[in-house]
């Protein structure tokens, strides 16, 4: 009952994610937002996460401590991606729209928080679980911040501020990947040493 009940807030969580990627990429290309891009860019790589972590529910220790170490290494290759996209749009002259993202980014976190409410219960239930919990716990800052940049944007009237907030999440995604991999880490440990006993 414990593997399916996990089975199912991955599930959900997936689903969310997915829809929070492709909406948020359409809205984030059409308000010419590096902070937005980068959230649902985000949002992409959390959904790759969270399908590794379905398929590691209910398998081995080992198995979930890998899935663990595949999504560090996704977050973290998407914070590199992002820090490109930054310097891109720095270069090109982006024009931010700040009440667009200052909306979107409003919808992001409250759909974050459904998110962590759905995986509060599971987050001791292995690596894989505490990897989906750091990934939707930095998404929920990452939106919030998002809207305090989207409000900078309309006040200065300049794209500065969406193109601090895009290196910022590029800064918590590179910071989360290396606490996932840490965890996947610690996790693999106990196997490795009943393997030398």
């Amino acid at each position: 009952m414990a593997a399916q009940a996990n089975r199912s807030a991955l599930r959900k969580v997936l689903a969310i994610n997915l829809f929070q990627s492709v909406a948020g990429g359409g809205i984030g290309a059409w308000a010419q937002s590096t902070a937005l891009v980068g959230a649902a860019l985000d949002n992409l790589g959390d959904a790759g996460v969270y399908g590794v972590s379905l398929y590691a529910e209910g398998r081995s220790a080992a198995h979930k401590a890998r899935a663990a170490r595949i999504s560090g290494w996704l977050l973290i290759g998407f914070s590199l991606m992002l820090a490109i996209e930054v310097l891109r749009r720095f270069f090109s002259g982006a024009e931010p729209i700040g009440i667009a993202m200052m909306i979107w980014a409003a919808c992001n976190a409250a759909l974050n928080l459904v998110c962590l409410k759905l995986l509060r219960s599971h987050r001791d239930e292995g690596a894989h679980f505490a990897a989906s919990w750091i990934f939707t716990s930095n998404d929920t800052l990452v939106n919030l911040g998002i809207v305090v940049s989207g409000a900078l944007v309309l006040w200065s009237e300049s794209p500065v501020p969406d193109l601090v907030i895009g290196l910022v999440v590029a800064a918590i995604a590179f910071r989360g990947g290396r606490e996932i991999l840490e965890i996947a880490e610690e996790a693999s440990e106990p196997s490795s040493s009943s393997k030398k006993n």
